[in-house]
């Protein structure tokens, strides 16, 4: 069995590696992140994002050194009538542990699909209390339920009555400036034998506006004796350090700033632990991406899966560009408009390949 399937990171030369390294400029502690039996090989984690952390992306992220992949998130009543999108969202083959958060807002149903969850390979089970979008807010499921603790306890109660994994809880500060409850909620949590919560520093009001506010974190880590997770804007080392000084959380849940770059979640696991934090080769990151783009027609199909992969195609390529790589005028529009696979991945493969001109002194 490999390294990556027992849940631990791979030796650095795996992913081919350069040479140069960025250093972490603090130990923050070595303290592990434990989810029940359930231990992070980092205390990094890797948000469940709708469209983003597909099989393929959370693969690779994991095999970077990510401490914890999460699926995307799974309606419980799709997820249970055997809806294919619903399958599709929940695989997690070739990972471990393996992550399953569950959305809904009917015990029944979410108990059910718990079960099925944990029947189909899942080491924890997270139930999401935590999503803003409106087409699942509107269903009264998501951060919905923190306008109802008591609905929201009886779901977490349902799934913690239906499995034998551990039970997670992802929620944000409160619904809005005037119901800031999420202490309560993962008092509540902890109390019926949930084994961590996550809290996104926002309420679900503010969306993704302004910016996440850590120090509200910290009032749910005083409030708990199981590891919080800090979610919200830590899109760097930097920020995972300053969130863990502030917060006090055990961890840091990395989401948006993944996207193109699933490499990153690892880095900050290396840094979180005081370990050296390595940049991958441009080989290395051009594999990652190839392997990404394949993997996506071979779990979706060649039509859907190239729909499927145009925002991670636009990512690579801004990503490519912050490198300081260059492209031909006009590359990255064909590289989003090209429905022929082989092309895609000839493009792909030019990304980190051209280093930009030196610009002469003024």
């Amino acid at each position: 069995m490999s390294r990556e399937a027992n849940g631990r990171s791979c030796p650095s030369r795996s992913f081919g590696y350069s040479l140069s390294r960025m250093h972490s400029d603090q130990n923050l502690g070595t303290s592990a992140l434990a989810i029940g039996p359930v231990v992070a090989s980092g205390r990094a984690v890797l948000a469940p994002l709708s469209g983003v952390t597909d099989l393929a992306f959370r693969r690779i992220a994991k095999r970077f050194g990510a401490g914890l992949v999460i699926s995307e998130m799974v309606a419980s009543d799709d997820y249970v009538r055997g809806s294919e999108e619903a399958r599709l969202r929940a695989e997690g083959q070739g990972i471990s542990p393996h992550v399953v958060p569950l959305a809904g807002c009917e015990p029944s149903w979410m108990g059910e699909a718990a079960r099925l969850a944990e029947a189909n390979g899942a080491a924890i089970v997270d139930i999401n209390m935590g999503c803003p979008a409106k087409r699942v807010t509107g269903g009264y499921a998501g951060s919905a339920l923190m306008r109802d603790l008591d609905l929201a306890t009886s779901l977490i109660r349902a799934v913690i009555g239906a499995v034998r994994v551990p039970v997670t809880v992802k929620m944000r500060l409160g619904w809005d400036e005037d119901s800031v409850n999420a202490a309560e909620l993962a008092r509540r949590a902890e109390a019926l034998g949930a084994r961590a919560v996550t809290v996104h520093g926002r309420t679900r009001q503010q969306f993704y506006k302004g910016t996440a506010d850590w120090r509200r974190i910290a009032d749910v880590v005083r409030a708990v004796r199981i590891p919080v997770i800090a979610n919200g804007d830590v899109a760097s080392l930097a920020d995972a350090g300053r969130c863990i000084a502030v917060s006090g959380a055990t961890g840091v849940m990395i989401g948006r700033a993944a996207l193109g770059r699933p490499w990153l979640v690892g880095q900050i696991a290396a840094a979180l632990d005081g370990r050296s934090v390595l940049e991958p080769s441009a080989a290395a990151k051009t594999e990652a991406i190839l392997e990404h783009y394949g993997g996506l027609l071979t779990l979706y199909g060649r039509e859907i899966g190239i729909r499927h992969a145009r925002k991670h195609l636009a990512a690579y390529a801004d990503r490519a560009s912050a490198d300081g790589y260059a492209s031909e005028p006009g590359e990255r529009a064909r590289l989003l408009t090209a429905t022929e696979p082989a092309a895609v991945e000839q493009m792909l493969a030019r990304l980190f390949t051209r280093p930009a001109p030196m610009r002469a002194a003024a």
